[in-house]
C-alpha cells in the first residue's frame, strides 16, 4: 500500500478510484479475487471505519485521520490473510459476513495503535483541570473505550514486538475491576454484563468472542459478530449513563 501525506491525499483518492475500476466483477464469489484485489476492493471500508474515530487530542493522541487510514489499511491486509473462508462459504449473506470480519479487525488495529501512541502524551495541567471541571461525556467515552474496546490486543502482534513492556501498575487492577462490575451491574442487562465481564476478564481469564457466544448460547455462523455488537452496545450504555465524576480518578 502507498503512503500519502496531506498534500497527496487527493491523489490517494484518485488512485484508489482508478484501481477499483480495474477490478474484475466477481460479485460475492470472493474466492475468485486475488489477495491484492481483495485489499483494493475493501479499501474504501478502511476510510469509513477510520472516520468513526474522533481525531480530538484526547481521543486519538498524535494520529490524524490519514494516520488512522494508514493503520486501518494495515489491519485490512492482515484480515485478508486471516480470512476464514470456511465460515464465509457457509454464510447466507457473504457480503455482510466479510464486511463484518474486516471491519472488526480494521477497527481493532486502529484502536491498538491509538492506545499504543496515546500513552506517551503528556496532557497539560490546564487541560486536566478543564477535564475535571467539565461534564462532557467525551471523558467518560475515552475511559470506557480505552478499557473495553481495545481488549483484542494479541501478544504476538508485530507492532508490539520491539516494545519494552511496562511493568508498572498505576492503579490497583483488582479494585478497579470490582468498581467496574458495580457500574456494569447497575446499568447493563445480563447479556451486556456477561460480555464485558468475560471479554475483559474482570474476575476470570479473558474469553474470545466465540467462547463468549458459546457460554451465552448465541447461535449462528456470525455469533461472534453478535458478541461484538453486544460489547459496543454495553459500552455505549455505560457512556450514556455514567457520570464523569465516577471515572475521574482512573484517568
Amino acid at each position: 500500500m502507498k503512503k500519502y501525506n496531506i498534500k497527496n491525499y487527493i491523489r490517494y483518492k484518485e488512485d484508489l478510484k482508478e484501481s477499483i475500476k480495474l477490478l474484475p466483477d466477481y460479485g460475492t464469489d470472493y474466492h475468485k479475487y486475488s489477495r491484492q484485489e481483495l485489499i483494493v476492493k475493501f479499501s474504501p471500508l478502511v476510510e469509513a471505519m477510520a472516520r468513526k474515530f474522533s481525531t480530538a487530542d484526547q481521543a486519538s493522541g498524535v494520529l490524524s485521520i490519514l494516520d488512522l487510514i494508514q493503520e486501518g489499511s494495515s489491519g485490512l491486509i492482515k484480515a485478508v490473510d486471516r480470512l476464514e473462508w470456511e465460515t464465509l462459504n457457509k454464510s447466507e449473506d457473504k457480503e455482510k459476513t466479510i464486511k463484518a470480519f474486516f471491519s472488526k479487525r480494521i477497527k481493532g488495529t486502529i484502536r491498538r495503535n491509538i492506545d499504543r501512541l496515546r500513552g506517551n502524551i503528556r496532557i497539560p495541567e490546564h487541560k486536566l483541570n478543564e477535564m475535571r471541571n467539565s461534564k462532557d461525556k467525551k471523558m467518560v467515552e475515552m475511559f470506557f473505550n480505552s478499557i473495553f474496546l481495545s481488549i483484542d490486543v494479541q501478544v504476538n502482534d508485530e507492532n508490539l514486538f520491539n516494545e519494552i513492556p511496562d511493568k508498572s501498575e498505576p492503579y490497583n487492577i483488582q479494585l478497579m475491576n470490582i468498581y467496574l462490575q458495580g457500574l456494569m451491574k447497575k446499568y447493563l442487562n445480563i447479556n451486556e454484563y456477561e460480555v464485558l465481564r468475560l471479554s475483559y476478564g474482570l474476575d476470570c481469564e479473558p474469553h474470545s468472542a466465540k467462547e463468549i457466544a458459546k457460554k451465552l448460547k448465541i447461535e449462528g455462523i456470525g455469533n461472534y459478530v453478535r458478541v461484538s455488537e453486544l460489547k459496543r452496545q454495553a459500552v455505549q450504555t455505560l457512556i450514556d449513563n455514567v457520570d464523569h465524576s465516577q471515572v475521574l480518578d482512573y484517568l
